[in-house]
C-alpha cells in the first residue's frame, strides 16, 4: 500500500470507526467486515502509512519479539519457515491482509482524529478529525467508535535529562526518531539501555559500526531463542496448511504459557535456568552476573528475546559489549560514568523507553462531558465503565499481542450482533461496586508502565473489571455476551438536534 494516503471518499458517517491501521486496526476491520457484513466501516490513521509500530520505528534489526505462529492474525496463517519475522517482513504480511481481504478502500490515511463526543438521545459518536495534508477538521459520526492505537505514544519517545548533553559532538538519537541518513559505519556507538530495544540494536549495528557498547544502569533478563523454530516448521511440513498452522499456534500459545507460569510459580529456578544458557553462550570467564543478573524476579517485566543468540554472539566476537554502571554526564567524547571511566562514543543511542497514551491521545466526551479516564475502569480489558458504544484492545505483555486482538475483535461483532437482534441502539459498562480495589492496569514494574499507567483507567480486583495477561482467562470469559455489568438502552433518535461538535 502506498506510503502517502490516496483519494478516498469522503467520511460523514458510518456504524463503526476503527482508529488506528496497524496489526490491530486491520485485524479488527477483518472482523467487522467478515461478521458483520451490513455495517459500514471506516479504519483512519493520522499517519501517512499503514502499519503503526511497524513502520513508525526505522531503527535497525527491528522484529517481533513473539513467534509469528501466535503473532500472525487468526485469518491469516504465518507459514514462512522463521517464526521471528523482520519489520519489513511484517509491513508486507500487513499490506497482503490487505489486499486479499479488499480492506484498502476502507482506509483513510492521513486522516488524525482529535476527539471525540457521544450523545445518548443519538446514540452515537461525533468524531472530530483532521485531515494532515491541508490540516482541515471536520465531523464524522459513527455508532461504534473502536480504538486500536495501542497505548504508545507516536509523537515521541521517553529520554531522561543527562547533564551536559549539549556538549557532545556527535549525533544523539533516539529509535522512535531515528534519522534515514545516520551513517554509522566503522564507528564507536553507545546504545542507553537494557531493554527490548536496546537488545536488538546492540547485534544489529554491531555489522557496520566499529564496536557497539550497550551502557545500561541495571541489568534485563535475556533469553535466546531460534529465529526457525524447527517444531513449528516440522508441523507445517508434515501436516495439510490449515491443520499445520493451527498446530503450530497452538503449540506456541501454550509453550509460552508454559515459559510464563513456569517462571512466576519457580523464579528462583527460573532465574538459574536462564544464567546458565547465557553463561553458555558467552565467553568464558564472562561476568555473568554483572550484565545478565537482573535484581527483579522473571516477568515482572517482559523477558528480551534474541533471536539465534545475535546479541551473545555479537559480544563473544568483540564487535559488542556491555557495561553496566550510571551516567554522571555526557562529555565532548562520550559518557562519563560514576566508576569514573569514560565510554567514547561518536553516535549515542538513547534506547531509554517510550511514553504511554491512551487510545492515540482521544479527548473523550459524553453528553458534552469530559471523561477523566483516570476515574474509570476497564471493563473485560476491553471497555471503559461509563463510556457507551466504545472498545479498546491492548495485547498482552507475556504472549502474542494479536492474540488478544482476536478475542475482542471477534467479541465486539457478536455484541454488535447482540445488540441488532434486541434493538439495542448502546450498551455501557458500569459498575457501583463499592468493595472493588483499584489498581493500575498492568501489573509490570517497568519504567514505561511506572511513568504512564496512571493516565488509562485501572483495573479493578475482582470479576469483569480485572485485567488478565491470560489468553486461556479471556477466552472463557468474552465467550459470552450477556452481562450484569452491562447496560443495554433503546435510544430516542431526535432528528431535529443540531449536529454535535466533538471534543478537539
Amino acid at each position: 500500500m502506498s506510503r502517502t494516503p490516496a483519494a478516498s471518499p469522503a467520511l460523514t458517517h458510518v456504524d463503526v470507526m476503527i482508529v488506528g491501521a496497524g496489526l490491530t486496526g486491520i485485524d479488527l476491520g477483518y472482523h467487522v467486515k467478515t461478521k458483520q457484513p451490513d455495517k459500514t466501516f471506516a479504519i483512519i490513521d493520522g499517519r501517512d502509512a499503514i502499519g503503526g509500530t511497524w513502520d513508525l520505528f526505522r531503527y535497525p534489526g527491528l522484529r517481533s519479539d513473539a513467534d509469528m505462529q501466535a503473532f500472525g492474525f487468526g485469518f491469516k496463517p504465518w507459514t514462512k519457515d522463521n517464526s521471528i519475522a523482520d519489520a519489513h517482513e511484517i509491513l508486507d504480511y500487513l499490506n497482503e491482509a490487505i489486499a486479499e481481504n479488499d480492506l484498502a478502500r476502507h482506509i483513510h490515511l492521513g486522516h488524525k482524529v482529535l476527539g471525540a463526543d457521544f450523545s445518548s438521545a443519538e446514540a452515537r459518536w461525533t468524531v472530530s478529525v483532521e485531515r494532515t495534508s491541508d490540516g482541515k477538521r471536520f465531523d464524522v459520526t459513527c455508532g461504534v467508535l473502536l480504538s486500536a492505537a495501542g497505548y504508545y505514544d507516536y509523537a515521541g519517545g521517553y529520554t531522561p535529562h543527562f547533564e551536559g548533553r549539549e556538549d557532545f559532538h556527535g549525533p544523539i538519537v533516539h529509535p522512535q526518531q531515528w534519522p534515514e541518513d545516520l551513517d554509522y559505519t566503522g564507528k564507536k556507538v553507545v546504545v542507553i539501555g537494557s531493554g527490548a530495544t536496546a537488545v536488538t540494536l546492540l547485534p544489529a549495528m554491531a555489522d557496520k559500526a566499529g564496536h557497539v557498547t550497550m551502557l545500561q544502569r541495571s541489568p534485563s533478563y535475556v533469553l535466546p531463542a531460534p529465529r526457525r523454530d524447527p517444531i513449528a516448521n516440522a508441523l507445517l511440513r508434515l501436516l495439510p496448511e490449515t491443520l499445520g498452522w493451527r498446530t503450530a499456534q497452538r503449540f506456541s500459545i501454550n509453550r509460552q504459557k508454559l515459559i510464563y507460569g513456569f517462571s512466576r510459580r519457580f523464579p528462583t529456578l527460573t532465574r538459574r535456568l536462564i544464567r546458565k544458557v547465557n553463561a553458555g553462550a558467552l565467553p568464558e570467564g564472562y561476568a555473568v552476573d554483572t550484565h545478565f543478573n537482573p535484581k527483579y524476579q522473571p516477568w515482572d517485566q517482559r523477558l528480551c528475546v534474541v533471536p539465534d543468540s545475535d546479541m551473545f554472539k555479537a559480544i563473544s566476537s568483540g564487535a559488542a559489549s556491555v557495561v553496566t554502571d550510571r551516567i554522571v554526564r555526557f562529555t565532548e567524547r562520550g559518557i562519563l560514568l560514576e566508576s569514573g571511566s569514560e565510554l567514547e562514543a561518536d553516535v549515542i543511542v538513547t534506547a531509554t523507553g517510550l511514553k504511554m497514551l491512551p487510545f492515540g491521545g482521544i479527548a473523550l466526551q459524553v453528553d458534552g462531558r469530559p471523561v477523566d479516564l483516570t476515574d474509570r475502569l476497564m471493563y473485560k480489558s476491553m471497555m471503559v465503565s461509563g463510556v457507551p458504544n466504545f472498545a479498546f484492545v491492548i495485547g498482552y505483555t507475556n504472549n502474542a499481542w494479536t492474540l488478544k486482538v482476536d478475542l475482542v475483535a471477534d467479541h465486539v461483532c457478536r455484541l454488535l450482533a447482540h445488540m441488532d437482534r434486541h434493538g439495542y441502539a448502546t450498551v455501557t459498562p458500569v459498575t457501583d461496586d463499592p468493595s472493588l480495589i483499584r489498581r493500575p492496569f498492568l501489573d509490570m514494574d517497568t519504567g514505561y508502565v511506572n511513568r504512564g499507567a496512571h493516565l488509562f483507567p485501572k483495573q479493578g480486583s475482582h470479576g469483569p473489571w480485572t485485567v488478565d495477561q491470560s489468553y486461556t482467562k479471556d477466552r472463557a470469559r468474552l465467550r459470552t455476551v450477556e452481562d450484569a455489568a452491562l447496560k443495554f438502552t433503546a435510544a430516542v433518535v431526535n432528528t431535529t438536534a443540531p449536529p454535535r461538535k466533538a471534543a478537539a
